[in-house]
């Protein structure tokens, strides 16, 4: 014959809970200290652009006063090439011009005072 009917029947004490909410792991740093983390980053950042800047600001005007006192040192270069060449160019004109009589080198061609050549002569 049968068995006896025997039901089944939970555990002293009943099932364990089921498990039905997410138990996600947390992931990584809260907003709060990303946000603090980029605030850090970025004030480091602005003090080294603030020091550049103080940097660069120094170098120009180190530049600008080293142009300023190199000015007169090559003003007399200049001035002086400028003579050599002059000098230079009598001295071509006395060995071209030393078969004619009354030819003074230098002396303008033009006979009107009021015309005068340049006695400057600027370079840039």
């Amino acid at each position: 014959m049968s068995a006896p009917y025997r039901q089944d029947m939970p555990p002293p004490g009943g099932f364990e809970a089921i498990k039905y909410k997410r138990n996600l792991p947390l992931r990584g740093p809260s907003g709060l200290v990303i946000l603090g983390g980029v605030t850090a980053v970025c004030a480091y950042g602005f003090y080294r652009v603030g020091k550049g800047n103080l940097e660069k600001r120094e170098l120009q005007r180190e530049k600008v006063w080293s142009r300023i006192h190199l000015v007169p040192i090559l003003l007399a270069e200049g001035d002086r090439d400028a003579y050599r060449r002059q000098q230079a160019a009598l001295e071509r004109e006395r060995q071209i011009m030393k078969d004619v009589p009354g030819w003074e080198p230098g002396k303008s061609v033009y006979n009107n005072p009021s015309h005068r050549p340049a006695e400057t002569i600027v370079v840039i």
